[in-house]
C-alpha cells in the first residue's frame, strides 16, 4: 500500500510503521482478541489487510483529508485498526472514553467536528443517537457489534463489516487515492487527538503528531529493551494517552502483540491466560488487586495465613534488593526461594504477573507500601511520570534505581527544570503540537521555547537526578500556621488500607486537616459477611460503628507515620467522616481516569466540610446521584463525624 521504509530511516508515520512490520513480521501475531471464550489471532499481514479495507471504505463514504473520526468502545482490535485506518485515509482519529455520558460525548464530537463515529456496540450507538440531532456535521455512525441494532434507522448507521466490504469492492477505484494520502503523511502531520481528563474544567483536545508518538515510542521502548516477542494486555480506556502509546505507538515500533480481553468481567482470567511480559496499570488497579489478596488471606486457613505472613515478612525485607541485584545473605536467599515456591510464585500466577519483565504504574501517585508489596514479590514494577501533553513519558525509573519515593530520571530526549515556584517544566520530542481550537491555553501551557508547565510541584534530587513529585502545584499549600499542606501524600497513605477505596484531604489555610473517606465495598462487605453483620446498602455499611472504628484506626496509623515526616507532620488528620456514597465520574466528582475533582467535591459537599470544622458530631445531608441508566435521584443520610488520634510534634513551621 505504501513505500516500505527501513527502521534505520526516519519513519514518517504510524501507517509507515505498519508497512514495515508487515515486511518484518508478516506472519507473527499483532493482535489477539478473546471472543466467546476463544482467543482469535491476527498477524501483522492480516492486520494490514483489515486496516486497508476499512480505510478504503472510509474513502467510499467521503472522508476528506483533515476530517475527524471519533472512536468509542471497549478495547478491541477492530477499534485499534480504526485509528490507523483513519490516518491512512488522511483523517484524524479521536478515541473517546467508553463510559462517557451522552453530554460528554456530545461536547467532544461537537468540539472536534467529527464527521463519523466508529462505535463498538449498541450502548455507544445509543449515546451518539441521543445527541445526533444536535450535531449537524456528523454524517455517519459505523458500528462494530450489531446485536440489538436490527430495528434501528440505518439511514445514517452502517456496520463496520459493510464499510470494509465496500472498501474491498471499490479497491480498484480507490487504492490510488488511498496510497497517495498515506504516502503524503509526514512526521509533523497529526497522528491522534486525545482529550484531557478535565480535572479543572472542560477537557481539552491534545493534538499529537506522528513525530511525537514515534519518537516517544522509540525512546521509551529502547529504555526498557522492549522486543517483538513481548505481550501486553490492552484493557485501559482507548481514549487515554497511555493506552495509545502502549497499544499503537510502542506496539508498532517494536512489533509486539496486543491482547484484548473479552470483557471487564473476565479481565483477570484473561490476564492470567496471556501472562503479559510488559504490563501497565494505574495505582487503583494495583490497589484493587492487593485488596483482593488481603481479603482472600482473611478467609484463608490458619496455616496458610501463617505461611503468608511469615514469607511476606521475608519478601519485604529482601525481595526488592534481590530484584535490583544487590547483595543478600545466603540464609535470606534460601528463605526467599522457599517463599517463591510456597507463596510468591502461586500468588504471581493468580495475579497474572508470572511473566512480567517490565511493569509500570502512573497516572496518580502510588502508595509506597503498595509499590513495595509488588516489588517484594519479584515483580519489576516501576513508576513513570507523564502527561497527555508529553505523549506520556517525562520520567522513567531505570532498572536498579527503582524507589517508591521518586518517579525516576528524565526519559530519553526529555529535559527537566524546576521553576522558582517549585513547578516542574519539561520539553521533549513528545511535546504536543497544540490544544485544538484553544490557542490561549496552548500559550499558557507551552512557551515559545517548547517548555511545558506540568502543574505539579516537585524537585530534582542532587546526586541521583531523580525527580520527586510532591503534589499538584495548585493543591500544595500551607496550613494556617504556615506548615506545608500536601493532600495527595496523605491520601495515598490512607488508600494503602484495603478497607479504604478513596480519600480526599482538606486543610489548606486551616488550623487542621480533615478527610472524606470512601470505604471499599468489596473489602468491608467481606469483613461484614465474615462477622455476620447484616447491612442493606453501601450507605448503611459505611456508617456502621465498627466500620467507623476500623477506619479511625487506619487514620491513627497514618497520623503516626506522618508525624515522623518533618516537612509534612502538620498534615495529620484531626477529624474525618466516611461518605455515604462512592465518589463517581457520572456525578462529576471524579474524571473518567479516576482523578478526584477537588473543586467539585468542595462545592458539592460544602455542608459536610463546614460541619467538620464547626466541631459537629454528625450532619444530615441530601445528595443528588446519577444512576446507570442516566436517571437522577437523591440519597439522604446522617453522617457521623469522627475525631482522630493525633500525634504531638515539634516540627518547625515552613518558611
Amino acid at each position: 500500500m505504501i513505500t516500505v521504509p527501513r527502521l534505520s530511516e526516519s519513519v514518517a508515520s504510524i501507517p509507515a510503521l505498519l508497512a514495515l512490520n508487515v515486511a518484518r513480521f508478516g506472519d507473527k501475531p499483532a493482535y489477539r482478541e478473546k471472543e466467546f471464550g476463544i482467543w482469535q489471532t491476527r498477524t501483522w499481514a492480516q492486520t494490514a489487510d483489515e486496516i486497508e479495507a476499512l480505510a478504503l471504505g472510509l474513502l467510499s463514504l467521503g472522508l476528506a483529508v483533515g476530517e475527524h473520526v471519533a472512536i468509542v468502545g471497549r478495547n478491541r482490535p477492530a477499534l485499534y485498526w480504526s485509528m490507523v485506518a483513519v490516518q491512512c485515509a488522511g483523517g484524524i482519529p479521536v478515541p473517546m472514553y467508553q463510559d462517557a455520558a451522552p453530554e460528554e460525548i456530545e461536547f467532544a464530537l461537537d468540539h472536534c467536528g467529527a464527521v463519523f463515529v466508529i462505535a463498538g456496540d449498541q450502548e455507544q450507538v445509543d449515546k451518539v443517537a441521543d445527541v445526533h440531532e444536535r450535531l449537524p456535521g456528523l454524517r455517519q455512525v459505523i458500528y462494530l457489534d450489531g446485536r440489538g441494532l436490527r430495528k434501528y434507522d440505518h439511514a445514517a448507521l452502517t456496520s463496520f463489516a459493510d464499510v470494509q466490504a465496500a472498501g474491498r469492492a471499490g479497491r480498484a477505484d480507490l487504492i490510488e487515492t488511498l496510497t497517495a494520502r498515506t504516502d503524503a503523511l509526514g512526521p509533523d502531520d497529526t497522528c491522534v487527538m486525545l482529550y484531557t481528563s478535565g480535572t479543572t474544567g472542560r477537557p481539552k483536545g491534545v493534538v499529537l503528531s506522528n513525530r511525537n508518538i514515534i519518537e516517544t515510542s522509540k525512546n521509551s521502548s529502547e529504555f526498557d529493551h522492549l522486543r517483538p516477542g513481548d505481550e501486553i494486555l490492552a484493557y485501559l480506556p482507548m481514549a487515554w494517552v497511555g493506552d495509545f502509546i502502549f497499544s499503537i505507538g510502542q506496539a508498532y515500533w517494536t512489533g509486539f502483540c496486543v491482547n484484548c480481553p473479552e470483557s471487564a468481567d473476565t479481565m483477570m482470567t484473561d490476564l492470567r491466560e496471556i501472562g503479559p511480559t510488559y504490563y501497565f496499570a494505574p495505582p487503583r488497579v494495583f490497589e484493587a488487586q492487593l485488596t483482593s489478596v488481603m481479603i482472600r488471606m482473611e478467609d484463608a486457613g490458619r496455616l496458610k495465613k501463617w505461611l503468608f505472613d511469615r514469607f511476606m515478612a521475608v519478601a519485604r525485607r529482601v525481595g526488592p534488593a534481590l530484584l535490583d541485584g544487590k547483595p543478600v545473605g545466603m540464609v535470606d536467599r534460601l528463605k526467599y526461594r522457599l517463599g517463591e515456591v510456597l507463596i510468591y510464585g502461586p500468588l504471581k500466577n493468580t495475579l497474572g504477573f508470572s511473566r512480567v519483565r517490565v511493569g509500570y504504574t502512573a497516572g496518580e501517585a502510588i502508595g509506597p507500601e503498595i509499590f513495595d508489596f509488588y516489588r517484594s514479590l519479584g515483580i519489576n514494577l516501576k513508576q513513570l511520570y507523564g502527561q497527555t501533553e508529553a505523549s506520556v513519558f517525562i520520567t522513567q525509573q531505570p532498572d536498579g534505581e527503582v524507589r517508591s519515593d521518586t518517579v525516576g530520571v528524565p526519559s530519553p530526549g526529555v529535559e527537566l527544570r524546576i521553576a522558582d515556584s517549585g513547578e516542574v517544566f519539561y520539553r521533549s520530542p513528545g511535546v504536543f503540537v497544540r490544544y485544538f481550537k484553544n490557542d490561549e491555553s496552548t500559550a499558557d501551557t507551552k512557551d515559545a521555547e517548547g517548555w511545558v508547565a506540568t502543574g505539579d510541584a516537585g524537585f530534582i534530587e542532587k546526586g541521583s537526578g531523580h525527580l520527586r513529585i510532591i503534589d499538584r502545584a495548585k493543591d500544595v499549600g500551607k496550613m494556617a500556621d504556615g506548615r506545608l499542606f500536601a493532600p495527595k501524600y496523605i491520601e495515598n497513605k490512607l488508600k494503602f488500607f484495603p478497607n479504604i477505596l478513596e480519600a480526599v484531604v482538606f486543610g489548606a489555610g486551616r488550623e487542621m486537616c480533615s478527610a472524606f473517606i470512601n470505604i471499599d465495598l468489596a473489602a468491608v462487605g467481606n469483613w461484614a459477611e465474615r462477622n455476620n453483620i447484616a447491612y442493606g446498602s453501601y450507605q448503611e455499611l459505611s456508617q456502621h460503628p465498627q466500620v467507623l472504628t476500623t477506619i479511625g484506626e487506619h487514620v491513627a496509623e497514618v497520623n503516626r507515620s506522618v508525624a515522623g515526616d518533618e516537612m509534612l507532620s502538620g498534615c495529620q488528620i484531626h477529624r474525618f467522616l466516611v461518605l455515604h456514597k462512592e465518589l463517581d465520574a457520572d456525578d462529576g466528582e471524579m474524571t473518567r481516569t479516576r482523578k478526584v475533582r477537588r473543586g467539585v467535591i468542595s462545592d458539592k459537599f460544602a455542608d459536610l466540610i463546614a460541619a467538620i470544622y464547626d466541631g459537629k458530631p454528625e450532619i444530615y445531608t441530601e445528595t443528588e446521584v446519577t444512576y446507570e441508566d442516566g436517571r437522577k435521584g437523591k440519597i439522604c443520610a446522617t453522617l457521623k463525624i469522627e475525631d482522630a488520634v493525633v500525634v504531638p510534634t515539634t516540627a518547625r513551621v515552613a518558611a
